[in-house]
């Protein structure tokens, strides 16, 4: 009888291992178990996953990486392995692309068609000698178009989520997801074709789904698309997590010049020259557009002379920054390099030089009105200033009225100059449309720079209006109250003027000004004693002018 039991368990067997597909054997060495831990060493989480590339792509779970800052796995040998980057997430469904350092490691192949509703379907759990599970696909909805979402006739435990879903062929169609409970009955997996397909672009680089591991995040694969997370996480990223960004960079694309670039921007940045020196010779060497490095080279070298110039770098001149310009012109002119070369000549003041090169960029793509702007500046410093106004005109008619904010700086530019030339009232039409333009951002030291023209282009009330709207916006400027008493004297205002100096005078006793306009105004009010008395004040502050009212009013 007993022996009669040991053959039946035996053909029990046999029977067992005939019925497994024979792609088992094979497949399950591609299952492994997925640990993550915190920053402090602790375990968060244990599942599966499974290799779908020969390079250490695999799949599994994504909520085990919420808060991890380290991930490993352990392959069907027993081996650990590190995850050395996410390669993209979909937190909706709950899964995640990542790599790990095993080049050695043996894939699934993902099936590319969508598994038939009716067909058998297998659930290969993490080693091979654990129950085999089958049933049959019930539902495959469509997802995203051109995926399925699997609803599969048969029960699973927690310990399965995560593990692949196979097709009688050996293909794995799905990774299996959290059951409802551990009595349902049917169980869903996600297509695995989709969470093969998830990937990182230059504008989900920081999205908050990757936000929410710690682990690192890989460069996408395209150029491209590399690029704009470069150029993005710039401005993103703190100083030591875009440094690594770009040493990833350099090494997925040791060919490209952007990455050694972007390096040396950041050694300039850090007084590091001599190391963003040899990395720019690199961009140069290594770029297929040697135009456009040797560009980027001399605008390194040329903002650094501008805003680092109390660093030097013997190695490092506006010569050199100009004969790395004129490298890019030699190879391709472009309006562009062409602007950057007259900026150079501008700073070395060689200003004829650099307008000519601006007023040939106005008959260029570049035609703007930062172009007419700088050639302008460049016959301000030839003492040419009816050319200089003339291309000041030139620069605002590149904008249309009513103006936008963009004009702004033009035309306090232009401003400036007329009162210079001394068209005051032309200065003032200027001023008044910047005011208009930049009214929530004027301050006092606008109105007073207004006051100032106004009282040259003798329109006194605007003057007036102007500097009790200064006072009104800093009412602590001492030097307020005395310009607005002395205009109230010049237009013979002059108990106004005493009522001002008196202000003047409340803010700040030991400032000599709001006694000299005191005393004046009363002098000239017919109030002579008590005028010179404050006049007398006045020179005792060390007014330099009282001596000369005391001596014409006593």
């Amino acid at each position: 009888m007993k022996k009669m039991t040991i053959i039946g368990c035996l053909l029990i067997m046999a029977t067992t291992a005939f019925a497994q597909p024979g792609w088992v054997k094979n497949a399950s060495k591609s299952v492994f178990t997925l640990k993550t831990f915190s920053a402090d060493g602790s375990l968060i989480a244990s599942t599966n996953g499974f290799f779908t590339g020969t390079n250490g792509e695999a799949v599994s779970s994504f909520s085990p990486f919420k808060g991890a800052s380290k991930a490993v796995i352990i392959d069907s040998q027993g081996k650990e392995f590190q995850v050395t980057g996410i390669l993209g997430a979909n937190d909706m469904y709950d899964v995640v692309k990542f790599r790990v350092n095993n080049s050695k490691c043996q894939p699934l192949t993902v099936s590319s068609v969508i598994g038939s509703v009716g067909s058998q379907a297998w659930l290969l759990p993490y080693h091979e000698t654990k129950e085999l599970r089958a049933g049959s696909i019930k539902r495959a909805e469509t997802i995203f178009d051109d995926y399925a979402y699997y609803t599969v006739s048969m029960s699973i435990a927690d310990n399965m989520v995560s593990c692949p879903l196979m097709n009688e062929s050996g293909d794995v169609l799905g990774m299996m997801q959290q059951p409802a409970t551990d009595k349902d009955t049917l169980s869903y997996a996600i297509s695995a074709r989709f969470v093969n397909d998830l990937k990182i672009t230059g504008l989900t680089y920081n999205d908050a789904t990757l936000q929410l591991t710690q682990i690192k995040k890989e460069l996408p694969a395209d150029l491209k698309e590399a690029n704009l997370v470069l150029y993005l996480a710039a401005s993103q990223m703190d100083s030591l997590s875009y440094i690594n960004l770009i040493e990833d960079f350099i090494r997925q694309f040791p060919g490209e010049p952007d990455g050694y670039t972007a390096r040396a921007i950041q050694a300039v940045n850090g007084g590091k020259f001599a190391a963003a020196e040899k990395d720019m010779e690199q961009a140069i060497n290594v770029s297929n557009k040697k135009d456009d490095a040797h560009y980027s080279y001399a605008r390194m070298i040329y903002n650094k002379e501008i805003y680092q110039s109390a660093q030097p770098y013997a190695g490092w001149s506006l010569d050199k920054a100009l004969s790395e310009i004129q490298t890019a012109n030699s190879i391709n002119s472009q309006p562009t390099y062409r602007q950057l070369e007259a900026n150079i000549l501008y700073a070395q003041k060689k200003y004829d030089e650099a307008y000519q090169i601006f007023n040939e960029l106005t008959n260029t793509s570049l035609r703007n009105a930062e172009i007419f702007y700088s050639a302008a500046k460049c016959k301000e410093m030839l003492k040419d200033t009816t050319s200089m106004l003339a291309l000041l005109d030139s620069t605002l008619n590149m904008f249309s009225k009513p103006y936008l904010k963009e004009a702004a700086p033009y035309l306090w530019a232009r401003a400036e100059a007329r009162s210079n030339a001394g068209k005051y009232r032309d200065a003032i039409s200027d001023m008044n449309e910047y005011e208009e333009l930049m009214q929530a951002t004027v301050n006092d030291n606008f109105y007073y720079v207004r006051y100032q023209t106004d009282i040259k282009g003798r329109l006194y009330q605007q003057a007036l209006n102007d500097i009790n709207r200064a006072i009104q916006m800093n009412p602590q400027e001492t030097l307020y109250y005395a310009e607005k008493a002395s205009l109230e004297i010049r237009v013979g205002k002059y108990d106004d003027a005493i009522l001002t100096a008196q202000d003047c005078i409340n803010l700040d006793a030991s400032n000599s000004d709001g006694y000299l306009f005191l005393g004046l105004a009363q002098c000239l009010k017919g109030q002579k004693a008590e005028g010179i008395k404050n006049l007398q004040k006045a020179k005792e502050l060390g007014d330099t002018q009282a001596d000369a009212l005391i001596e014409k009013y006593k």
